[in-house]
């Protein structure tokens, strides 16, 4: 499946408002971001190899490391990663359904959850 970028903007959004509102009110203030794939350097420094396929990535301070006296000192962001999602994908309701299953996880990590913990609620 490939896309073009207002096409995946639109699916990204629709995504977004199948996530329960407990779990969506959660967004306010995080940034979602598209970008076509991970840069190498991303892949490595999270310990992928080039051959695996990262969906997104949570980056920002998680709730449950964040202190009154330190702020941080950028948005917090959702990254998605779009061809990677369509490669996975064949029709346009399993794109926005891998794309609510992704959001949700990254979700998980903004609120501190380990991947261990997300493992455990059925997410990996």
């Amino acid at each position: 499946m490939k896309l073009n970028n207002r096409e995946f903007d639109r699916i990204v959004k629709g995504a977004v408002m199948r996530i329960p509102e407990e779990i969506r009110q959660h967004l306010e203030n995080i940034v979602i971001s598209v970008q076509k794939r991970p840069s190498p350097e991303l892949l490595e420094e999270m310990g992928f190899d080039a051959e695996e396929e990262l969906l997104g990535i949570f980056q920002g301070t998680a709730q449950t490391e964040r202190s009154i006296t330190s702020p941080p000192l950028f948005p917090d962001t959702i990254l998605l990663f779009q061809e990677p999602l369509e490669e996975i994908c064949e029709t346009v309701e399993e794109l926005e359904e891998e794309i609510e299953i992704t959001i949700v996880h990254e979700i998980a990590h903004a609120l501190g959850m380990s991947e261990e913990k997300l493992a455990e609620l059925g997410y990996e």
